[in-house]
């Protein structure tokens, strides 16, 4: 067995962290230790993790810094760690029961002409592709299964695609292989390859705007990094709510808002719910919204996770967040990236994976496309949100002003395929149980997975469990 192992400059470490604006230096400073096994992949998806987990601990380090004056601590990045919470909803167990992930009608599906990628975990999502397919809902999920492969056989992957979106849906036609870097996007498409989403030209983090300087909340010297910050969180599923379970960890009053229409699948709360407070607002109600301007207007931070322009219509476009609260933190992520023809359509991981070629990479013998080894987009995206936020936390202390800060899964994904290369492999062999743990919690008995940030005298653990979805009050603590 080889031994523990530390290295350092690490590349796709430098990289996260002077995407996110910061210096070469400090990231090629960072320790990792190595542990054999984390992750297998054909792409470099153990290096994407350990580096957006470096990234966010940096970047904790720098703000935990700033406010107490001398020198960040020492960052070290354990590999055992970070495989162990990118795979956090596989580990989790709920009095016993493990957690449900993917639903009987989400995954892959042959098409007349190439495979589809579905994805049905919430009702209504599941139920506006059976409508859009015309197969009627029987409520009974296995013989459904039968029937949608059925349909899908006899018709193109794109024309599923269209037809499903068009209704609300969520299927992709699953791309034959990544598009060549730099190649332009077809005008007229005319292969899967030529459809599919562009990646290699998005960003892995964008700044598009900056708020005037005004008066701020005094963030003074504090234990934690984000102690006293104040996020609204607007997320759901995993990529947004892996960055505010990061906050949350790192001291920030935490409070996630849902609409009451639109449910949560409690197994995906418990996962991501630690250290948070939840509480429903109807923001389409004058009474709720009330409540809502007043926790905005004594915020810190705003992160929203929803498709862009989908809350413009309750006065929460970034440009108008920051024109009222200068001081402000506006955080978004979302599938596609932020222009294109693909901005608007609702995505997730999965769907991402298969239209960006890489469910074809990662295909098993037979061509039958494959997955990552973890919702690896929505973690890793998760991490570097979260380091985004901290480090606009960080400016806003020197300037005053506040920022706008967005990522997309797509983003990551281009630079999973076209910007890392694999790097320093070996170590240990990888074991999780020693990152993972088990309390109490008004959702029942969890076993969970601990957090990977890793600074010097970095919290081991969440302050406080999930508690159920919507049953907090919408206030500040």
């Amino acid at each position: 067995m080889i031994g523990r192992m530390i290295f350092r400059d690490d590349p796709a470490t430098v990289q996260a962290w002077t995407a996110l604006g910061g210096d070469a230096d400090a990231a090629r400073a960072v320790a990792h230790e190595s542990a054999d096994g984390c992750l297998p992949a054909r792409l470099p998806v153990r290096e994407l993790a350990r580096a957006t987990v470096a990234a966010c601990s940096l970047a904790a380090a720098e703000l935990l810094a700033l406010r107490g004056g001398g020198g960040p601590p020492a960052v070290t990045v354990r590999e055992a760690a970070v495989a162990t919470a990118f795979t956090s909803e596989r580990h989790l167990r709920i009095d016993g029961r493990a957690g449900r992930t993917f639903a009987p009608l989400s995954g892959f599906w042959r098409a007349a002409d190439g495979w589809v990628r579905t994805h049905a975990n919430y009702p209504h999502h599941r139920a506006r592709l059976l409508s859009a397919l015309d197969i009627p809902d029987t409520g009974d999920d296995e013989a459904l299964t039968g029937a949608l492969a059925r349909e899908l056989a006899d018709r193109p992957a794109y024309a599923v695609q269209e037809a499903v979106y068009a209704a609300g849906g969520l299927a992709v036609e699953v791309a034959p292989a990544p598009a060549p870097h730099g190649s332009p996007r077809s005008p007229v498409p005319q292969t899967a390859s030529a459809r599919a989403p562009r990646i290699d030209g998005l960003p892995l983090v964008e700044t598009p705007l900056v708020g005037r300087a005004g008066a701020v909340r005094e963030l003074g010297p504090a234990a934690l990094p984000a102690e006293g910050v104040r996020v609204l969180d607007l997320t759901r599923v995993i990529a947004g709510p892996v960055a505010t379970r990061t906050l949350a960890l790192l001291g920030a009053d935490v409070l996630r808002i849902d609409s009451p229409r639109l449910p949560e699948d409690e197994d995906a709360h418990a996962d991501t719910g630690q250290g948070k407070r939840s509480a429903l607002l109807d923001l389409a109600d004058p009474g709720d919204r009330a409540v809502f301007e007043e926790l905005l207007a004594s915020a810190d931070v705003v992160v929203s996770g929803y498709r862009p322009g989908a809350l413009d219509a309750f006065g929460l476009e970034p440009a108008d967040l920051l024109a009222r609260y200068p001081g402000l933190v506006v955080a978004g992520v979302d599938a596609w990236g932020w222009a294109g023809s693909w901005a608007a359509r609702r995505g997730f991981d999965s769907l991402v994976q298969a239209a960006t070629g890489i469910a074809a990479v990662e295909a098993d013998a037979d061509g039958h496309p494959g997955a990552l080894p973890a919702q690896a987009l929505d973690h890793g995206t998760g991490y570097l949100l979260a380091a985004a936020v901290l480090r606009a936390l960080t400016l806003r202390r020197e300037t005053g002003a506040g920022r706008h800060v967005r990522l997309s899964l797509a983003g990551t994904a281009g630079w999973l395929v076209h910007g890392i290369r694999p790097g320093q492999r070996g170590g240990q062999a990888y074991e999780p149980g020693a990152w993972l743990t088990e309390a109490p919690s008004p959702c029942g008995v969890l076993r969970y997975a601990l957090p990977p940030v890793g600074y010097d005298g970095a919290p081991r653990d969440w302050a406080r469990p999930p508690g159920r979805w919507g049953r907090d009050l919408p206030r500040w603590t």
